[in-house]
Parts: structure tokens; C-alpha cells; sequence
């Protein structure tokens, strides 16, 4: 049988990441994307570019322009393709966007997921499934922790959470965002399908994942767009907690080696938390600093008292429960070289337009 990997988002951050890390390793990649997100973002979320290099770089590269929530194509790809493997990385991915289109929203994350996982019962069933869900499964309890506050950001004052979160932590009764929401339902499902279907499937609840190809926008991509701003003088709006809350950060490439340790060993039904840990975590006016000493470019900022729905005050990933269980991946990209990597690609980015 062929060995051929479907990789949904392939055009994205992490999608294409994982088309470049497993097109040596797969007779075949299958790359679904539709470019949704340039209708979420504009013009500036285009991932065009991305799936023009994909093509161009990676023979065994295939591209279907295929929404995931078109239920008969997924079902129908899937029963006339022998896909070995699913990493499933399409989503509306922004937080604050999903307010505004909350259908769709939950069209994408939640039933998205469940075609493709009940395509994967009915014909794929021994195939590993490797779901990037969200830290934002958590909604806002992470905020109820034990905080102190320190001169540039927010920490965990308690000895036992200097780890960070880990997944012992509650999904229930607290804000989420409606983002949050349907994002803890397609995770919820991926469990399940595990757990009642006995498929091969695994959570990754991730932090800030990011890297140079993140075409980072106002509404998504942190980092990215962080740069972004201060290259192009951009002013750049701080919402709530005085600029001090706290966010994790892993490089694109860790994570696809993640996911590379899951589909050699696969699991049932597990969840695991993905992210930078406490040493690539980093609060906004840490960030700015960090990225001002890299560009030289001063930041132009404005505050506002008014902080996002949901939004965490601390967040940092404890990653011992996926070190425990995947002993030889680590972290091997630190927050420094990774917001390098961002201001190199967006000069490049930024010279190629002219």
C-alpha cells in the first residue's frame, strides 16, 4: 500500500511545515487547503505564495483545493485515496475574528473535524490522526492560578506551576471565546473518536506556534505580525493587563517534529500540551523590546484598558507529559533565534515586493 499523508491547512504556518518536514519521509503528501484564509484576513493572510513554493520544491507534492466541510468530497477522497496518515491543521484560527463570523467559525473547527473524522472510521480507520487544537481549550482558568506581578510581565507565584499548564488543567466552566469553544469541541471529538472508535488519535493543545513563514495579521499570529508592525512603523494597540501578559512560543519546525514522534508511535484518544515552556515565553513588552534591539525600529504603541475576550493573563506550556511519553523530541529552537528568523523573512518578503 502507499504510504500517503493528507495534511489539512497544508498552505498555512504549520501545514506547510509539515508538507517540507514529511515530503522525504511519504511516498505522497496530499495537501488540502482552499485559501480560506484569505477570506478571514484579507489580502494580507494570502497563503498563494506558500502553496506556489510547496509545488515548485516537492515533487511528490499534491495539491486539492477542498474545504473541509464539504462532507461528500472528504468522505469521497477518502474512501478512493489509502491515506496512511492525517495531521489536521485547518481552522479559522483567530481568536477575536471568531465573534464576528461565528458560523462559520464553528463550521470549520468543529464540523470540519468531524468529517474528517468520520471519513477516517469508515475507511482509514488504522490510520494515525494528529489533531493541532489550542491552548485555548483551557479558556480562561488558567487566569484563576495564583499570579505574581513582576516589572515587564505576569508569572505563576506558586513553586508547582512554574512548569506552566499542563493538561491536568479543566477545559469546563470558565470564558473561552467562541473561538475557544469550537476549537474544545473538534478536540473533544478527536478524543472521542479515540476513546469510543479505538482510532489513532492525539490532541496537540498548542501555544503561540510560529515561525518565518507566518503571515502574521491583526487578528492571528502574534509574533509574526509583531514584527511586521514595527518594519513597517506600524502602531501596534496592547489590549489589557498593562502590556505584562505572558505567552509561550515554539518554532513551526519543533512541532512538526512533534508530530513526527506521534505518527511513528501513535496513541488512542490522548491529548498532549505543545509549547515554547517557560523559556520561550515572553510578555508583550518583552517581546516588543526583544524584537526593537533585533530591527533597531522603535515600536509606535497605543494601550487600551480593554483586554481580549478570554485572554490569558500567564500562559507557558508544561511539556513533560509529551517528554515522558516521546523522549527523544525537545525544544531545539529558542525565542531569540526564532524572532530572527521572522525579521530575516519579512525583509526578504518586504525587498521582493519592492
Amino acid at each position: 500500500m502507499s504510504h500517503i499523508l493528507l495534511i489539512t491547512g497544508s498552505s498555512g504556518l504549520i501545514g506547510s511545515e509539515m508538507v517540507k518536514f514529511f515530503a522525504p519521509q511519504f511516498e505522497r503528501i496530499l495537501g488540502l487547503d482552499n485559501n480560506l484564509r484569505r477570506d478571514f484576513f484579507g489580502a494580507e493572510g494570502d497563503t498563494s505564495s506558500v502553496l506556489q513554493e510547496l509545488s515548485k520544491n516537492h515533487h511528490n507534492f499534491e495539491h486539492l483545493d477542498m474545504d473541509i466541510r464539504d462532507r461528500e468530497g472528504i468522505n469521497t477522497l477518502f474512501q478512493n485515496r489509502p491515506i496512511s496518515s492525517i495531521v489536521h491543521c485547518a481552522a479559522q484560527p483567530s481568536h477575536d475574528l471568531a465573534a464576528q463570523i461565528p458560523f462559520q467559525d464553528f463550521e470549520v473547527n468543529a464540523l470540519g473535524t468531524l468529517n474528517l473524522l468520520e471519513a477516517t472510521r469508515k475507511h482509514r480507520p488504522e490510520s494515525p490522526f494528529v489533531f493541532i487544537s489550542t491552548n485555548k481549550v483551557y479558556g480562561d482558568l488558567p487566569n484563576q492560578l495564583p499570579l505574581e506581578e513582576l516589572e515587564t510581565r505576569y508569572d505563576f507565584l506558586r513553586e508547582e506551576d512554574r512548569y506552566g499548564i499542563s493538561e491536568a488543567m479543566s477545559i469546563d466552566q470558565s470564558l473561552h471565546s467562541l473561538f475557544g469553544v469550537s476549537k474544545a469541541s473538534a478536540d473533544l471529538l478527536v478524543q472521542e473518536y479515540g476513546r469510543n472508535f479505538s482510532l489513532k488519535t492525539t490532541c496537540l493543545r498548542g501555544g503561540c506556534l510560529t515561525g518565518p513563514n507566518h503571515r502574521g495579521t491583526r487578528l492571528h499570529g502574534f509574533l509574526s505580525y509583531l514584527v511586521r508592525t514595527n518594519l513597517t512603523r506600524t502602531p501596534y494597540t496592547i489590549f489589557g493587563y498593562k502590556g505584562k501578559q505572558v505567552r509561550d512560543n515554539i518554532h513551526s519546525q519543533d512541532v512538526a517534529a512533534c508530530v513526527g514522534n506521534i505518527l511513528a508511535d501513535p496513541c488512542r484518544g490522548e491529548v498532549f500540551n505543545l509549547g515554547g515552556g517557560r523559556a520561550n515565553s515572553c510578555s508583550m513588552l518583552e517581546a516588543m523590546e526583544r524584537i526593537q534591539s533585533i530591527t533597531g525600529i522603535e515600536f509606535e504603541h497605543s494601550y487600551s484598558e480593554e483586554a481580549r475576550v478570554g485572554d490569558h493573563i500567564c500562559y507557558y506550556t508544561d511539556n513533560r507529559k509529551f517528554q515522558t511519553r516521546y523522549p527523544g523530541w525537545n525544544i531545539s529552537y529558542s525565542l531569540d533565534s526564532i524572532l530572527k528568523e521572522i525579521y530575516e523573512q519579512w525583509q526578504v518578503e518586504f525587498s521582493n515586493k519592492g
